[in-house]
């Protein structure tokens, strides 16, 4: 009995300990939601514990990297992707000096600002026939930290010909945790690039990011690091090298393009993988992405689309015609192609070899990191291609993307093919869940009742559950 009241006296005094906190607490998140108004929608990561709110476009800090010679032509890409007006835009363009100011208008909102880099003449550099200026371009991470903004989760890095889809980078990045170390980027598309580099690098060409906290521990420690790897060539083989020994590896995203590619990178596009398209780079060194088009004029094409539905961009959906047995992939807001035949789903995925090797000497099979089926070389054995012709809003949110065709195959009698002239394709705009981005499961499509004879239309949707996407 003794022993019993003792515990019930314990417990008691524990639950009045216990109400007495409660109080407080109650008070402080009363006292806290009458201060601070109405809280804000919160995501939850990893654990109750981790609750912070969503990463918006003003968390991304961008580091660029050009130069005084470079720089006048090509921020005419930087004009495609850095949105102007746009006060949540940071970051900084990274150049030797200032271009004359006829090249450069330094309140000019359609650009990022200009940065002067730091010299770096008493760093060593002894690749030979290389360019020193790789030093200068690997410390924009080192000097873009410096910039010192505030609340910053991500910084993220590229080239003046890297070409961005920032709403998409802010959508892929919020998967990850920041507060955790993440080394974020893509290899090469070429094998002997990445077998000469590191398969285990970022290509800066083709865009990069750091976690923040990881980006404030790389600045402390990059400049005598870097002074270890003088013999290396590039700049983001300085970056990876640097991160490397700090025990972090790459995290992998394709939505990140290199493109050491040369030619028409039609198949690559044409082929994007389930996830969202995130960058280009290299395109003055390839034909213009839509036929009949410079490059500046067919990048702003494609921007027309991306402004509509960022996150679908190139996003392949593929269906089969079942009375005509045509297999039909869409590239939304790109291209759509009509096989005249089944075509089985694998095969439809493989990127059409419309390309060349970044160096052709060395174009031999196997040379890409990626599934690739040889281009037909008869003309009358391709499919019929419906490229992009605009897209506009319908009613109840539909978005219409229509594509007008571009190659007739000489070798399709059947007159249904014959007469089609354009393809429309109807979606809801996408709007990617954190579970959809770990986890993406490509969406299906329909092909609708024909209403006449020289369009088709097409709807896209998410598959069923057990829905396999074939010939019937």
């Amino acid at each position: 009995m003794l022993l019993l009241h003792k515990i019930t006296k314990t417990q008691s005094l524990k639950n009045i300990i216990l109400l007495i906190i409660s109080s407080f607490c109650g008070t402080y998140v009363l006292v806290s939601l009458l201060l601070l108004g109405k809280p804000k929608l919160l995501n939850v990561h990893s654990s109750s514990e981790d609750v912070f709110e969503p990463t918006t476009l003003d968390h991304l800090v961008f580091g660029i990297a050009s130069s005084k010679a470079s720089w006048p032509k090509r921020k005419e890409y930087a004009k495609l992707w850095w949105e102007p007006n746009n006060n949540k835009m940071r970051g900084c363009v990274f150049v030797d000096s200032i271009p004359p100011r006829k090249d450069h208008t330094t309140n000019d909102t359609h650009l990022p600002p200009l940065c002067i880099s730091e010299d770096t003449s008493q760093f060593r550099y002894t690749f030979r026939n290389g360019l020193r200026s790789a030093i200068r371009v690997a410390r924009v991470v080192k000097e873009t930290v410096a910039l010192n903004h505030s609340d910053v989760r991500w910084y993220v890095f590229g080239d003046d010909d890297t070409i961005f889809f920032p709403s998409n980078i802010v959508k892929t990045l919020s998967k990850y945790d920041h507060r955790l170390w993440y080394y974020v980027g893509a290899n090469s598309e070429s094998c002997k690039q990445d077998w000469f580099f590191s398969f285990g690098m970022a290509y800066g060409g083709g865009g990069f990011a750091i976690s923040s906290s990881l980006a404030k521990v790389l600045a402390k420690v990059f400049d005598p690091c870097i002074e270890r790897y003088h013999h290396l060539y590039g700049s983001d083989g300085r970056v990876y090298s640097c991160i490397t020994e700090l025990g972090i590896t790459l995290t992998l995203e394709p939505g990140f393009h290199q493109v050491d590619l040369k030619g028409n990178i039609f198949g690559l596009l044409a082929s994007h993988p389930i996830t969202p398209l995130l960058s280009l780079h290299h395109l003055d060194s390839t034909n213009p992405i839509f036929p009949n088009m410079t490059t500046s004029k067919s990048l702003q094409h494609l921007f027309e689309a991306a402004n509509v539905d960022s996150q679908r961009m190139l996003q392949q959906t593929v269906c089969y015609h079942k009375q005509f047995s045509w297999t039909i992939s869409v590239s939304w807001g790109y291209v759509v192609q009509i096989f005249p035949n089944h075509v089985s789903l694998p095969d439809v995925l493989k990127v059409q070899e419309t390309f060349k090797e970044w160096q052709p000497k060395n174009n031999i099979a196997g040379a890409y990191t990626f599934n690739t089926i040889p281009l037909h070389h008869d003309p009358c054995k391709r499919p019929i291609t419906f490229y992009l012709d605009n897209v506009s809003s319908g009613k109840h949110g539909i978005i219409i993307s229509s594509y007008r065709k571009a190659f007739q195959n000489c070798s399709y009698k059947m007159a249904s093919l014959q007469q089609m002239e354009v393809i429309k394709v109807f979606t809801n705009k996408l709007d990617l869940s954190i579970k959809q981005l770990q986890a993406p499961r490509r969406h299906c499509c329909d092909v609708l009742p024909s209403r006449a004879r020289d369009q088709m239309e097409i709807t896209t949707r998410e598959c069923k559950i057990g829905e396999l996407i074939y010939m019937h």
